[in-house]
């Protein structure tokens, strides 16, 4: 990756990270609350899956960035998560660890839930597995995001 092209990205990382940081701190808001009652737990569950889009958003930076592609099957969700735990030799490191990617594809499964369960109740006991895994992520991405610009400087 070209110099100017390395540094864009960085700088888009940077801005993404921000809104994921700003996703992350109304979680924390909400949190204040506690998990108590249906409206509660709604809107934990809804800052829950803006986190992940966040976090699936910076992906989809790398992806177009590194590979001029995002993909647009019924899958691609799934298939970004899966490049994006994977090297491309020459190109770019993982910018996924196994850990992160398996976070983030079971918070992939909780986002298509929220988006699409609209008279379902949220299970209290499903909510606090997937806060813990978003809490993770909001902490644990930024540095992997800052593992793979080093990383991907190095190439």
């Amino acid at each position: 990756m070209e110099r100017d092209q390395l540094a864009g990205l960085g700088a888009e990382l940077r801005a993404q990270l921000r809104l994921l940081a700003r996703v992350h701190q109304r979680l924390q808001d909400r949190l204040v609350l506690g998990l108590e009652g249906a409206a509660q737990m709604d809107s934990i569950a809804y800052q829950i899956h803006n986190l992940y889009c966040a976090a699936e958003d910076l992906l989809k930076l790398v992806a177009t960035a590194c590979e001029n592609q995002v993909g647009s099957s019924g899958g691609w969700h799934r298939t970004l998560l899966l490049r994006m735990s994977e090297p491309v030799p020459g190109v770019r490191p993982a910018l996924l660890s196994e850990e992160l990617f398996d976070g983030m594809n079971r918070l992939r499964g909780f986002r298509h839930f929220v988006r699409h369960a609209y008279v379902t109740e949220i299970d209290p006991s499903q909510l606090r597995s997937n806060l813990t895994l978003a809490l993770t992520l909001a902490t644990e991405l930024p540095l992997a995001v800052q593992r793979f610009m080093a990383e991907l400087e190095g190439l």
